[in-house]
């Protein structure tokens, strides 16, 4: 699929994985809106054919206003990437009782009803497009789990069943927006030099490091660019989930 001249929503787009998309999508020629909270925008770089949009991916009001931006500029929609989400730790059972029932179903919320609730007001607006070549393509859905999908690890409760939530959507919206020219596709990273991983000791990263068998390194988030580019330029790739883990298992802890 041909993206330049054409618009992409990124979520999570000023930061860590979303920020590094919104570059690589603007620098080929696409009108990138960057949606994220407010603080997030407040610490954004200034990057030319992007704007950013305050958007709370659990609230549809948010998102119907910042798609109602999107629709009226002049480059039709063709590309939605979920990178928005967190990441809170806890144990079913510990020593101060049982997980927070609040803060599990929070990062249910974000993670995938988040997910879901972009994917479908996005695909809304690109189904509204004229087919971009003769298969009718339309455009295309990438949405963004983690290697937790399939291997969570201790106190990932939460975020490995938010994350295996999106991984199971994959095949589901794609079949259903088939009819429509829309693909959707999901990338599973592992261990990912982003901001969260800022504050980790030298000595953690260093073991981290040697749990990659290949290349035995943190990714970075130009890659998870990279793989997006790739899944958006092949066109007969369609309801899959691509992991980005170096060959990373993920043991218990």
């Amino acid at each position: 699929m041909q993206i330049q001249g054409q618009a992409a929503i990124v979520t999570g787009g000023a930061s860590g994985l979303g920020a590094s998309t919104v570059k690589a999508l603007a620098d080929r020629g696409m009108k990138v809106y960057a949606f994220d909270l407010a603080d997030g925008i407040n610490k954004a770089d200034s990057i030319e054919n992007v704007e950013y949009l305050e958007v709370n991916v659990t609230d549809q009001d948010s998102i119907r206003r910042a798609m109602t931006k999107v629709s009226e500029g002049a480059e039709p929609l063709r590309v939605v990437i979920n990178c928005a989400g967190i990441a809170t730790p806890g144990r079913i059972l510990s020593r101060g009782g049982t997980h927070d029932l609040e803060q599990f179903a929070n990062v249910i919320n974000v993670n995938l009803v988040g997910t879901f609730n972009v994917l479908t007001l996005g695909a809304e607006v690109i189904a509204k497009q004229e087919p971009i070549d003769e298969d009718g393509q339309r455009g295309i859905v990438i949405n963004t789990a983690s290697v937790a999908a399939f291997e969570g690890q201790i106190g990932q409760a939460a975020y490995a069943a938010s994350k295996g939530g999106v991984h199971s959507l994959t095949i589901s919206a794609a079949r259903d927006l088939a009819s429509h020219g829309i693909r959707v596709n999901t990338v599973a990273p592992g261990i990912v030099e982003t901001p969260m991983m800022a504050g980790i000791t030298s000595e953690f990263r260093e073991t981290l490091e040697a749990s990659v068998p290949f290349p035995a390194r943190l990714g970075r988030p130009d890659e998870y660019a990279q793989l997006v580019l790739d899944l958006i330029g092949h066109d007969y790739i369609n309801g899959h989930t691509v992991r980005m883990d170096g060959a990373l298992r993920m043991g218990p802890r």
